[in-house]
């Protein structure tokens, strides 16, 4: 059964290489998307078509990136809440200017929200910065920055963001990189009406990606290119026009299950290690950009 559209009581879903697990999940009124089985069951091209191309009949793509064009895909769902990830092998060598993009978006402008991966490329030999940032409605500049501990153009490599009535956590190799907890107690906007697409591009952006813009891309290097694999999404696929059915019964699915609404002790035990040694830089303690601390950055928060 491939690519069939199915909806539940709660939510409609896209059942790619449907499983008695999954088949369970759906008859229980709960809302779970498998793993598309190649790139053209959940994702499109949305620009540079002539820059991307399907391999392995079609479970992995290459992005390229030239003076001409860059090129990017994006899902043909949106999303409220789930678990999204792909095995991505970075832009190897002098990747200065250039940045892989790997993020959600509501696409709705001034209010919308987002999740951000941005990988910043980089001069050969140097570590590879991954930038997130997170926009709820509207209201965005909350960028972090960590140095990778590993060469991520080497090999592939899983980056996931699960996204909860409770938290929203980045992840690399399953290790937490960043927390963005719900409270909305507090008067903090949280990202939970707004259904998101998944996004991807390859793109110059040698006016800031490297240090903040004064090292530039070397045009002889090109192409540039990055390559994906295993698209993996498990979330509720919001029918036109009907936000509600997804948002409703949030406990039916796994991804909003007391596990995962905090870290478990073994990934805040990773989460630490990576903000003690790979951190260099974090909004929340500019006080150049944020004389007044932002709320979401209070301690306890």
């Amino acid at each position: 059964m491939k690519g069939q559209n199915i909806s539940s009581p709660n939510c409609a879903c896209i059942f790619v290489g449907i499983t008695l697990v999954a088949l369970f999940e759906f008859l229980s009124g709960n809302c779970v998307l498998a793993r598309p089985a190649t790139f053209s069951d959940a994702f499109r091209v949305t620009w540079g078509a002539d820059h991307l191309r399907q391999m392995e009949r079609g479970k992995a793509i290459q992005l390229k990136l030239d003076q001409s064009s860059g090129s990017g895909f994006s899902s043909m769902n949106k999303y409220l809440f789930g678990q999204v990830r792909m095995k991505i092998k970075l832009v190897p060598g002098d990747s200065v200017g250039t940045v892989t993009a790997f993020y959600m978006n509501s696409d709705t402008d001034t209010i919308r929200d987002e999740l951000d991966f941005e990988f910043l490329g980089n001069r050969s030999g140097q570590p590879y910065t991954v930038q997130t940032n997170i926009y709820t409605h509207g209201k965005g500049n909350r960028e972090q920055r960590i140095n990778l501990w590993f060469d991520p153009s080497l090999g592939f490599h899983t980056y996931s963001i699960l996204w909860n009535h409770y938290q929203v956590v980045f992840f690399v190799d399953n290790t937490p990189i960043r927390v963005f907890k719900n409270n909305e107690a507090q008067g903090i906007l949280y990202p939970k009406s707004q259904p998101l697409r998944i996004y991807s591009t390859l793109w110059e952006a040698d006016d800031w990606a490297t240090r903040g813009g004064l090292e530039k891309i070397d045009w002889s290097k090109a192409p540039f290119s990055a390559y994906y694999s295993d698209f993996d999404i498990e979330g509720c696929a919001v029918p036109a026009g009907n936000n509600l059915q997804c948002a409703s019964n949030p406990n039916n699915n796994w991804w909003e299950g007391v596990a995962y609404r905090e870290l478990s002790p073994s990934e805040r035990e990773k989460y630490e290690w990576v903000r003690r040694n790979y951190v260099i830089y974090d909004y929340c303690t500019d006080s150049s950009r944020y004389p007044i601390t932002p709320p979401e950055c209070a301690p306890g928060i």
